[in-house]
């Protein structure tokens, strides 16, 4: 189910902005599942996306890159995040809001 969302929403966004330059999977399951990722990119290959599966596998625990093919017509990328650094930079700009 959680594929269809991705595929769904993917496709929804690309009608919406007439087109797509590229697709970053991010986040704890983008970043670390390379066969969710190869599972959404294989259901959108009507946008001509194509990946490298096997460059794909290896990009988890904090690696970036691209994984698109040097044909497919839709860059994909997997970007790591530091979901805790953003939110304590978050808290302190919060906190130093207060006190003025």
């Amino acid at each position: 189910m959680q594929i269809y969302e991705i595929k769904k929403y993917i496709g929804s966004y690309t009608a919406a902005m007439d087109g797509v330059d590229a697709i970053v999977f991010t986040g704890g399951i983008g970043e670390n599942a390379d066969d969710m990722r190869a599972t959404v990119c294989d259901g959108l290959t009507f946008l001509g996306i194509k990946i490298d599966k096997e460059f794909n596998k290896t990009l988890v625990k904090g690696k970036e890159g691209e994984i698109s093919t040097p044909d497919s017509k839709v860059r994909v990328f997997v970007l790591p995040t530091n979901e805790e650094l953003v939110i304590a930079r978050d808290t302190k700009e919060i906190v130093t809001n207060l006190k003025k």
